[in-house]
This record gives structure tokens, C-alpha cells and sequence, in this order.
């Protein structure tokens, strides 16, 4: 991705968001957003995309083995839930006081 303009995207870490596409597709299961990776434009969502790590023994954890954990996923094959429709929505971006604040098109609330 090019480093001249910073992406801009409407999901956030701690959101509640379902997967559109994908192995993990399911619209009617909200899941959270644990991590944003900005410059790959990739989220990490409980519960989405798990990979199993085989690990080696270190100090903290010294039996090693086989860990589950969940993998980035693309940004495009999330949409943000609406808790006052219990839908997928899009958002929009107006400012109010001089902030920026994301609004559901469905509802109409701000996020």
C-alpha cells in the first residue's frame, strides 16, 4: 500500500462487526475487533480465521506446542453491526463540534 496518504477506514478495534465473506461468512453473528493493521489493510476478529502455530519451548512458555489463534482477515470482507437494527450497516462520516463522528446508515445514531 502506498505510504503518501494514510488509509481512512470506519472500523475501529473493540467494534462489533460481522464477516460478509470468506470461510468464516456468517451475517447474523456479531463478533469484536481485536486488532487493526493500517498499513495492510487487514482486521484480526475473535473467533475468525483460526490458525494452528506450532510453537517452540521458551521461557514463557516452556512445554511449546500447538497453539490455536486467530489470523488477519481483509478490511473489505467486514461490515460494522448496528446494535439498534441487529444489522450489518454502512457508515458515514459528518462532523459535530469539530469532531468526526461515524453515523449508521440504517439507523441513523451515531457509532
Amino acid at each position: 500500500m502506498s505510504t503518501r496518504f494514510k488509509p481512512k477506514f470506519n472500523i475501529k478495534k473493540g467494534d462489533t462487526v460481522v464477516v460478509i465473506a470468506g470461510d468464516d461468512k456468517d451475517l447474523k453473528k456479531p463478533r469484536k475487533v481485536l486488532q487493526v493493521i493500517l498499513d495492510k489493510s487487514r482486521v484480526v476478529i475473535e473467533g475468525v480465521n483460526i490458525v494452528t502455530k506450532h510453537t517452540k519451548p521458551s521461557a514463557q512458555n516452556t512445554k511449546g506446542g500447538i497453539v490455536k489463534m486467530e489470523a488477519p482477515i481483509h478490511i473489505s470482507n467486514v461490515m460494522l453491526w448496528d446494535d439498534k437494527k441487529s444489522t450489518p450497516t454502512k457508515v458515514k462520516r459528518t462532523r459535530e463540534g469539530g469532531k468526526l463522528v461515524r453515523i449508521s446508515k440504517k439507523s441513523g445514531e451515531a457509532i
